[in-house]
């Protein structure tokens, strides 16, 4: 099967749903672990490295968003949150931590295993390579190590957020509209919802911007989309005093 060296650590306490993920997943053939509780998640990711995590965020001990954001300090693997059916300020929050998606409670064995690979599609596109580096003022994007650097600091990235960022900077120059971003992204069928991309969009201007409100690498085409500028924009605007 496609997911068969794929390892997916489950991060549930809830005996029931960690049998039905479990079940759902290795039907589709991917290799299963799992981990009652955020601490035991963070020790085992200390021995593994799985391929994608799929995150309980009402844990006991330390909760999902305080594991969330454990693993962001040392890794970017994908991860998945799964939240309760009516706490949306819960799904910004994973996202706002580094998560890449979410799945809501209750939630259907389909859309778990749609999500699951979806999520694994996008890393393998990720490491597609166009060409070596792009470099526009400080920003330095090297897409053979997927590494970024601003001046002389190496800049962490989650992967969905390296994701993005790459493919704006392979479209310097141009527009590139919000559903043509979540299509590329996370995938056709999360076209609509943009909250997933202003998250993520935040994030990376967080981590790349002086001002983010008055971004210079990331731009807001207001009412279409976003664009990445070339070198020769970044140089007109230092000429001229823009951040």
């Amino acid at each position: 099967m496609l997911y068969k060296k794929s390892c997916v650590l489950l991060v549930e306490d809830d005996p029931r749903v960690l049998r039905l993920e479990r079940m759902v997943l290795e039907k589709e053939g991917f290799s299963v672990v799992a981990a009652g509780s955020g601490e035991e998640a963070l020790e085992m990711l200390a021995e593994i490295t799985p391929s994608l995590i799929v995150l309980d965020v009402g844990l006991p001990g330390i909760d999902g968003f305080t594991t969330c954001s454990r693993i962001r300090e040392f890794s970017q693997v994908s991860i998945i949150m799964v939240t309760g059916k009516d706490f949306n300020e819960d799904k910004v929050r994973g996202l706002d931590l580094g998560a890449d998606d979410y799945i809501t409670k209750p939630f259907s064995p389909n859309e778990l295993a749609a999500r699951v690979k979806a999520a694994l599609r996008r890393s393998v596109m990720s490491n597609e390579v166009v060409e070596p580096t792009v470099q526009v003022g400080e920003l330095l994007i090297d897409f053979a190590s997927n590494r970024v650097s601003l001046g002389q600091s190496e800049v962490f990235l989650s992967d969905t957020e390296y994701r993005l960022l790459s493919y704006l900077a392979r479209n310097a120059g141009r527009i590139v509209t919000r559903d043509q971003i979540l299509e590329r992204i996370w995938g056709e069928e999360y076209v609509g919802e943009d909250h997933l991309l202003h998250v993520t969009i935040g994030r990376l201007r967080l981590k790349l911007e002086d001002q983010t409100r008055r971004p210079k690498y990331i731009l807001t085409r207001r009412g279409i989309g976003y664009s990445f500028p070339t070198t020769e924009e970044i140089g007109a605007s230092a000429a001229v005093g823009v951040g």
